[in-house]
């Protein structure tokens, strides 16, 4: 039944004397998305940057009413999909009223919902059950026992109840059977030790499940989504190859292909409140900074490819970025102000606990990677907006450039965190042909994008040896002649 209303049948005789009609989950599901595909609906809202790839092919196995295996790197939407699926379940559906398993009244199985039926006949009280609460999720740990699963006899209901072993009745259902009529998630399926994941395969294949000691049948149906990590499968455990043979579907998942899928990711999940969004300005250029540096993060020697970078990088560096600007707004005691990129090093945090490194980068140290990284996302997004000194001087072209080095030649700027935004936008007035070289590359170009470009051109510069720049520990950089700022750091280092 899908109606959005609570139905008001409370017994079995009038279910019976109604439209129902029993269907199993996996036919439900395909059933729905049907209607769904039918009327053009968003099936899974919010999952970005699966829509020719990943969601293709799960639609495709609901259809074929397939058990699912999302296999993918952390931070890839596994488990957001799967909760998802509830969407496509019936709004409602009738249980025997108390039963642990949710019996439907038509077709019981449990020796509770039968002896009801027995005892009250068509009188048998009705429950209904909202499809939110046919979600069951497990995370897979290496503690995890048939019992959790499965389930076992309880000697405690044995001994209150004065029942003997051989009562079924002494059975205490785990969490598989309990979610009878629902879709069960198992994540990080690997952590599952062997011997509880060949538990699961009469489940798969044949529906049913085998309780120690009892020669009970109980024909559970299901769906069930799994999700794994590549790493797992080497690092951890394994998924043994009986129990994937019976999976219908493995569906592999991954990271955005686009810095523009991975800004829309991180722009829709990035918890800001709606005072940060008024009053913070956030540049185009440095939301796909941010993308870029997962991106360089992806590539990078220093971080462990396996282990991946997940999504969740950039959402938490967005939420830091924004932060920092706050907090140098609230220290400036300004009400509204715009990003900067000496807000950049805030980021830090968010990315040191976001990547796995390998060896060299545990030499390097995981703040001095997550700077390079920066420092390599500067320089590939330098060149989508502006040309690429390095080309320029291999061709001996003149430089757009050669204006601002020139003035470095003979003078050095300060862009202090304790600028205020007069100050800031003022300072870089100061560096002639650098407001003029933004406005040549991009036009139509907003003040506030215009000035966080100009700071961006003067990273870019130095990222490509150009100009000199050295962040100061007060907060903030000081930018200056190249050579002056190597003499100036080794002085530093004397000292």
């Amino acid at each position: 039944m899908s109606s959005e209303e609570k139905p008001r049948i409370q017994t079995l005789g009038e279910l019976k004397a109604s439209s129902y009609r029993a269907r199993s989950v996996r036919e439900e599901l395909r059933q729905n998305l049907i209607l769904k595909l039918q009327a053009g609906e968003t099936i899974f809202p919010g999952i970005l940057g699966y829509e020719e790839t990943v969601i293709p092919a799960l639609e495709t196995a609901i259809l074929s009413r397939h058990h699912i295996n999302l296999l993918g790197l952390r931070g890839q939407a596994k488990t957001r999909i799967a909760r998802q699926l509830t969407a496509l379940l019936d709004e409602w559906i009738p249980v025997i009223e108390g039963s642990e398993i949710n019996d439907d009244p038509l077709q019981p199985l449990s020796r509770y919902a039968l002896d009801m039926i027995a005892a009250h006949g068509d009188e048998t009280p009705i429950g209904w059950l909202h499809r939110s609460e046919r979600f069951t999720e497990k995370l897979a740990t290496p503690d995890v026992s048939v019992a959790d699963l499965i389930g076992d006899t309880d000697p405690i209901k044995a001994a209150n109840l004065r029942l003997s072993y051989g009562d079924e009745r002494v059975i205490h259902f785990g969490l598989v059977p309990r979610s009878h009529r629902c879709i069960f998630v198992i994540n990080e399926l690997p952590d599952l030790q062997a011997r509880i994941q060949v538990a699961l395969f009469n489940i798969l294949q044949e529906g049913d499940i085998q309780i120690r000691g009892f020669r009970l049948r109980l024909p559970i149906d299901l769906l069930f989504v799994f999700t794994a990590n590549p790493e797992d499968y080497t690092n951890r455990g394994s998924i043994v190859t009986p129990l994937k043979d019976r999976i219908g579907s493995q569906i592999l998942t991954h990271y955005p292909s686009s810095i523009e899928i991975g800004r829309a990711i991180s722009s829709q999940e990035a918890k800001l409140s709606e005072e940060q969004k008024n009053n913070i300005h956030i540049p185009e250029t440095a939301e796909y900074l941010i993308e870029q540096l997962a991106m360089e993060a992806r590539n990078s020697e220093f971080v462990d490819a396996k282990s991946g970078v997940s999504a969740r990088l950039t959402i938490s560096a967005l939420e830091n970025l924004v932060s920092t600007a706050e907090r140098r707004l609230l220290k400036l005691r300004q009400k509204s102000g715009s990003l900067r990129m000496s807000d950049f090093p805030g980021i830090i945090p968010a990315v040191n606990g976001k990547i796995e490194l390998v060896y060299e980068g545990e030499q390097e140290g995981a703040a001095e990677v997550a700077r390079g990284l920066l420092q390599r996302a500067v320089r590939s997004l330098f060149v989508m907006y502006f040309p690429d000194p390095s080309k320029l001087k291999k061709k001996k072209a003149s430089s757009p450039y050669q204006s601002i080095t020139d003035w470095f030649a003979t003078n050095e700027l300060e862009l202090l965190q304790s600028d205020t935004e007069k100050s800031y936008r003022s300072k870089l007035l100061t560096v002639p042909g650098l407001r003029q070289l933004v406005e040549n590359q991009i036009q139509d170009i907003s003040e506030n994008e215009l000035y966080f470009l100009m700071d961006f051109v003067l990273h870019g510069l130095a990222g490509f040896s150009q100009i000199g720049m050295s962040e100061l520990r007060s907060g903030g950089n000081r930018f200056r002649d190249l050579m002056g700022d190597m003499l100036g750091t080794l002085s530093n280092e004397d000292e």
